[in-house]
Parts: structure tokens; sequence; C-alpha cells
């Protein structure tokens, strides 16, 4: 080596070196997460193949097949044509109560959620509404109820549909398009001369993930209570109020077709269970796992590892004794490890005890290793606590996803202000210069001592 080379830079480039070389095992961590994350969701998959999936009520509305027949001039001759349709009749007003009871189920370390939900639904439908088919022209079939769903699997017991208290015979199907699954219930002919009926019933349906209600009703309302502590109000509507504790939820919404339009989007029977139609729904999620922890904590990792060699490059300065880069290299790997011990751990015991378990188990494999390296059981347990200090501060940045980053700037601030303030007297320069040899004694002078 030139003689010109100053240490202290070959001592921060090998520094700099063996920190890019502990990304190497950094990089998998990451992978093993990714790859045990994955088939926890491989899992997730098999529960709801084996179960049923999310759920997506369409209904209760009441499908009418229409014959119309018409004219049209055909080489100056009128000629009658004929069409048939589905016409929809939507509710006036739409009430679904559902009471949601989840259920973990597992296949060996990993966990899915199965929802099982009573709902009860009370529909009002106006015959108003169907004064412009109330002509000569227009034959009525027979009118059929339809409640679609988005997984049939899921259906449990239904409860015979009522139409103001006579009750009614379900069948399988929607009876409308193939590729729709649900029920439907025949109806006696419409009542024209009534002005308004109503259809109440109740269902148990089980899924996993979603559960949506669509709002048919020209003012409509979903109220749901659920042992679930953590819910996710996904789709087109927040809930109006909601309450989550750690014993489940209460969520209610509401919408009307001034907000969502509905009214106007069942003219064609193709557009029945449509996956764009809005709709209230939640999803039964997992919290911010064990392995969305996990990763985000390694993306901290390098900082914890800069800020523990940092500390030792100051002691380095400060008393003189040095440290091998193996030594570093050794610690750097402790700190990696503690994020292996962190993954394997949470899978059985949960992320907060990993954690904890990891930390001690980290400091204490430095704490006897630095006693041998510093010879000094003071500088060793300084060192230790300060390694779970930092481990804390870790914790704290994870928890705070909101002030994760002025948080991350404050401790490298007080990491800053610590090495400056530590090294304020310190003669850079004079640390830089290679030492000069040491003179061997001559012989005059060693024999007159």
């Amino acid at each position: 080596m030139s003689k010109s080379k100053s240490p202290l830079a070959v001592k921060i480039v090998t520094l700099v070196g063996t920190m890019l070389l502990l990304l190497i095992p950094l990089m998998v961590v990451r992978g093993l997460i990714v790859e045990r994350a994955d088939y926890r969701s491989v899992v997730e998959e098999a529960i709801g193949q084996s179960t049923s999936g999310p759920q997506k009520l369409v209904g209760p509305l009441i499908a009418i097949p229409v014959t119309e027949v018409y004219s049209t001039l055909e080489n100056n001759h009128e000629v009658s044509q004929k069409r048939t349709f589905i016409h929809f009749w939507l509710p006036e007003s739409l009430m679904v109560e559902g009471n949601q009871n989840v259920e973990a189920r597992k296949v060996g370390i990993y966990e899915g959620q199965v929802w099982k939900t009573d709902i009860n639904v009370k529909a009002e439908f106006d015959t108003s509404r169907l004064e412009a088919l109330n002509r000569d022209n227009i034959t009525l079939g027979k009118p059929f109820m339809v409640m679609a769903v988005g997984d049939t699997r899921g259906i449990g017991v239904v409860n015979a549909p009522n139409l103001d208290g006579t009750p009614l015979q379900v069948e399988p199907g929607t009876g409308i398009a193939r590729e729709s699954q649900g029920l439907h219930v025949q109806l006696p002919n419409l009542p024209f001369t009534q002005k308004k009926f109503n259809l109440d019933f109740s269902l148990v349906l089980s899924g996993t993930g979603n559960f949506s209600v669509v709002p048919l009703g020209r003012n409509s309302e979903l109220v749901l209570n659920s042992n679930w502590p953590h819910p996710n109000f996904i789709g087109d509507f927040l809930p109006v109020t909601r309450e989550v504790s750690p014993s489940g939820f209460q969520a209610r919404w509401q919408s009307s077709w001034f907000a969502n339009n509905l009214g106007e989007r069942f003219a064609e029977a193709d557009k029945f269970a449509s996956p764009a139609l809005p709709s209230f729904s939640v999803s039964v999620a997992t919290p911010a796992d064990h392995y969305q922890l996990t990763d985000r904590a390694t993306k901290y990792a390098l900082l914890l590892i800069a800020l523990t060699f940092t500390a030792f490059f100051v002691f380095e300065t400060l008393t003189g004794r040095r440290m091998h880069p193996m030594q570093y290299l050794l610690v750097g790997l402790s700190l990696v490890m503690f994020y292996f011990l962190l993954l394997a751990l949470s899978e059985h015991i949960g992320f907060t005890p990993a954690w904890v378990t990891a930390s001690l188990v980290g400091a204490l494999m430095n704490g006897v290793y630095l006693q041998a390296v510093l010879k000094s059981w003071r500088s060793s347990v300084l060192f230790t606590l300060a390694l779970l200090v930092l481990d804390g501060v870790m914790w704290g940045l994870l928890r705070s996803e909101e002030s994760s980053l002025l948080l991350g700037t404050g401790v490298l601030l007080m990491a800053l202000c610590g090495v400056m303030f530590l090294t304020r007297n310190l003669d850079w320069y004079a640390l830089g210069l290679p030492k000069a040899p040491k003179q061997p004694e001559s012989d005059e002078l060693r024999i007159w001592k």
C-alpha cells in the first residue's frame, strides 16, 4: 500500500464496502419475506376455493318478461313486429341488515378468514312505476323476484320470502343470465290495483374477502354488525356512521338514485350483476401482518447498520482502540440475523413478541462479543443499550406510518449532532496522516538504560 494513502480514507472506504456487502444477506431476507407472504396468499386463495369467495348482493328486484307488438313500414306496407325483453323493477326502498361472524381457518402456520352473515332484507315496490307497461300492445309474462350473489356456494339457509305476508317458493339460479349466480322466486300476477307492496326474506350467506350490497332501492340502507375488529371499508360509498372496537365493528351505509343513478342502469338484461355496479362494501381485512411489518422493518436495516458502524467509528477515533473490518462485518451480520429471527418467530408468536425476543437475543449476542473485542464491560453495556434503544426507535418508526418521516429525520439529526459534538475538538488532519514507524532504540542508549 502506498504511504501517501490516508488511513482515515482507507478506513471509511472499508466500512462503506462492508455495508454494501451486508446488502446481499438483506436482499435474501427480503426475498424470503416475499416468498413466505406469497405462500400465505396461496393458502388464503385455497380456503376461498374450498368454501366460497367474495360475495356481492344484487337485489331483490323484480324481473318482468315483456312482449311488445309494434308496427313498422316496409315497402309501403305496415308490418307487425314483436320483441321480447326483460323489464327490471327496482324497489322504492331497500333495507338490508346483517350480522357477520368471522372465523379463522388455519392451514399449517398460515391463517385465513371465513365469514358467515345472517341477512334480513326488506324491500318496498311502487306499482306506479309500471304504468308504462300497462298498454294494449304489451303482454307481460310471469314476474319473478331475483337475488344475485357472487358465489352460490356461500348460500346457506334461505327463509322463504313473503309478499305482504304470503310465503313464496324459492328456486335456484337467477333465471336471467347464465353467468350470474343467485336465486329467484316466482311471483303471482302483478297487482296493478295495489299502490305498494312489501317483500321480506332472510338468508345466511358465507364467503371470504369482500361483502358487498348494491343499493338498488331509490333509497337504500345497509346496517352491518361484525365481530371482526379490522374492517376495510372499500367500494363506492363509505359508511355514514361506523364504530370499530376490539370486539368488532358496526357500520351503516345510505345511498339513493340521486347519488348512484341505478334507476337508469338496468335497462338491459346483460347489465344485471355487472361488476361495475356501485356497492356498499367492506372487506374482512388482515391488519398489517407480520410479513408486511417485517418487510417494512428491513427498509430501515441499512439505517440501523450505518448508525451502529458510526458509533463504533467514533469510539475508535476517540479512544484510539482499533476494530478490525471483520469485527465490523460480524456485528453487521448479527444485525441482519435480527431480521431472519424476527421473520421466523413472528410466524409462530406474532410480530410484537418476536420483535422483543429478537432484540434481546441480538443485544445479548453483541454484548458478549463486544466485551471480548473492546476489553471493557462498561463499553459493551453502553453499546448494548444503544442497540436496544435503536430497536425501540425502529419499532416507533414502524408503528407511526403518518410520522415515520419525521421520526426518521429526527433520529438522523440526533445521530449527526452526537457525532459532531463528540468530535468537535478532533484534529481530522492529524488523524488522517499515516503514523511514523517507531524507531528502534540504539545499542548505546539501551546499554545506558
